[in-house]
């Protein structure tokens, strides 16, 4: 009797999925924050746990035969959910879907103490793994970005997180302005130390609409130049490589097994549901977005039985295109035989551009696979303009 090897699954395959839910809320908006996240002095819980269930059973309906291999809780500051309602929402998906084995459950935290007190329900509710906003290790950098939190606070709530759930992650924000590069060093080698499997380190950028916009426009903020943030970034891939959490993606770095699973279905370009105010999703060839303001989206679920503001099909091209932009951003990079499935056979790389940048050293094209080079990830908005055609 012949004996068959169990292939990996495809990263299309129709039986991946993921779930991202929107919570919209903050106790505060952060000055850098161009997120979809709003203050509200008050909140009805029960009509918005009612509103998630019903936006997750709309999902539920047009993807069935589905399961689930990661959920992701985001926003806003999904930590200010009443582990009630996350309760509630992963029965639902459970129920509806079900769920892989080992399926990853992240939540987005805030580290000040009021938060930190509901991790254990929420681990309790289903959460597995938290993503902790502590965003720097320096009081006076905090009191800059507008975080509510000082060192102290923060490191409490990590070490809570680290007892609670299986898997902790925090975010930390670099390139702020005057922002040295011995100091940025010393701060990531005290992240290092922390004893989390992955980070998230991301270089300050200024997003139109936010206050940090204003005041860059005034001349009242100034972030490192060009060279200067190669620096840092240069440095900081370096360090996490050296302590062995290497850079799997653009601004994530892990140790081996342990890199975010629902944000891997991003970057692989795999399905996945979006629910609650100004969610995206792919599913099934089609680019789905809820309605962004959490009034509107409310209304939209009480009128239609979902929050969709926009649900188009998506061009062969443009979904080849989207999974190119997304896998180049990945240390792994693109499947292009995958990229050509997805695109009626046809390759949306410009040839000539991938040959010389391969010859500078900033890609690597090998049979039926491209990424980008430790090199190239420092250019990587000026290289994809370059080579993708479509």
């Amino acid at each position: 009797m012949p004996v068959f090897e169990t292939p990996s699954p495809r990263s299309d395959s129709p039986g991946d999925l993921a779930l991202y839910v929107h919570w919209p809320f903050c106790v505060s908006k952060c000055p850098y924050c161009d997120f979809n996240s709003h203050v509200r002095e008050e909140v009805d819980q029960a009509a918005w746990r009612d509103a998630l269930l019903t936006d997750l059973a709309h999902e539920t309906r047009v993807l069935p035969g589905r399961k689930l291999q990661s959920i992701f809780f985001g926003g806003g500051t999904p930590s200010l959910m009443p582990p009630s309602t996350v309760a509630a929402v992963l029965n639902a998906a459970e129920k509806a879907w079900g769920f892989a084995d080992g399926i990853e459950i992240t939540l987005e935290a805030n580290p000040s103490s009021v938060e930190a007190a509901r991790f254990a329900d929420l681990a309790h509710a289903g959460v597995n793994r938290v993503s902790l906003g502590l965003q720097s290790l320096d009081d006076q950098a905090l009191k800059f970005l507008g975080r509510a939190h000082d060192v102290n606070e923060g490191q409490a709530a990590l070490a809570t997180a680290q007892s609670v759930f299986p898997r902790v992650s925090f975010d930390l924000i670099y390139a702020l302005p005057g922002q040295r590069l011995d100091d940025w060093r010393a701060e990531l080698a005290r992240a290092l130390s922390l004893g989390t499997e992955h980070l998230s380190l991301y270089q300050l950028t200024i997003e139109a609409g936010t206050r940090f916009a204003t005041e860059a426009l005034a001349g009242r903020i100034v972030i490192p130049d060009g060279d200067s943030a190669a620096d840092l970034f240069e440095a900081t891939r370096a360090d996490t490589a050296a302590a062995g959490l290497p850079a799997y993606e653009t601004s994530n770095h892990a140790r081996l097994g342990a890199e975010s699973r629902h944000n891997l279905a991003y970057w692989r370009y795999q399905d996945y549901a979006g629910i609650g105010p100004g969610a995206h999703g792919r599913r099934g060839g089609l680019a789905t977005v809820r309605r962004k303001k959490p009034e509107n989206w409310l209304a939209a679920i009480e009128r239609n039985g979902h929050g969709m503001e926009i649900e188009d099909p998506l061009t062969p091209s443009t979904r080849a295109t989207e999974a190119l932009l997304m896998g180049l951003r990945l240390a792994e990079g693109v499947d292009l035989d995958r990229i050509t499935a997805l695109n009626d056979s046809i390759v949306p790389v410009d040839i000539a551009a991938v040959a010389r940048l391969e010859a500078l050293g900033l890609i690597v094209h090998t049979p039926g696979r491209l990424r980008v080079t430790d090199a190239g990830a420092l250019l990587l908005d000026a290289i994809l303009p370059e080579i993708v055609t479509a």
